[in-house]
């Protein structure tokens, strides 16, 4: 079995209070239902020569989820992650960021992220009951524990 390496990027993004739908007062996280595959994920990608990770991360969330309008709060750091697919074993190094949505203005996602990102939103509780992978629910895990109501818009009740 051939071992691939590579480095990615993501983010956990929080929004509270900036989304008419959902309550002003809880913090959501941004989670990608990814349907074709059963999973439910954070958004993340690799990191392209001569990007930093904040540059991937963001444009990696941007390009799965659709929200240009984001704002880099905290680095939640590294982690190795080790898997098996399609024949071959995987050792991805990947960093995290804390991410506040800054607006709810969408752009239109590449035809191919549109098929497989769906995304949504979901209290940090939730987030973590709902994302299929460990390593993932550690990085909520970790934003959580950094959150201080920083993605909160004015008139909502910072936690």
């Amino acid at each position: 079995m051939s071992t691939k390496r590579y480095a990615a990027a993501g983010g956990v993004v929080v929004q509270q209070g900036l989304l008419p739908h959902l309550p002003r007062e809880i913090p959501h996280v941004l989670l990608l239902d990814r349907p074709s595959r059963n999973e439910v994920r954070l958004p993340k990608g690799h990191i392209d020569p001569g990007e930093s990770p904040e540059e991937a991360a963001l444009r990696e969330t941007t390009e799965e989820a659709g929200y240009p309008d984001l704002a880099i709060v905290a680095d939640l750091g590294e982690m190795v992650v080790e898997f098996d697919y399609k024949g071959s074993h995987y050792v991805r190094q990947e960093r995290y960021f804390l991410m506040c949505l800054a607006s709810p203005r969408r752009v239109p996602q590449a035809r191919q992220d549109e098929k497989q990102f769906i995304p949504r939103w979901a209290p940090f509780p939730e987030a973590l009951q709902q994302l299929t992978f460990e390593a993932e629910q550690e990085w909520v895990r970790r934003a959580q524990e950094r959150y201080q109501g920083q993605c909160a818009s004015p008139g909502s009740s910072a936690t």
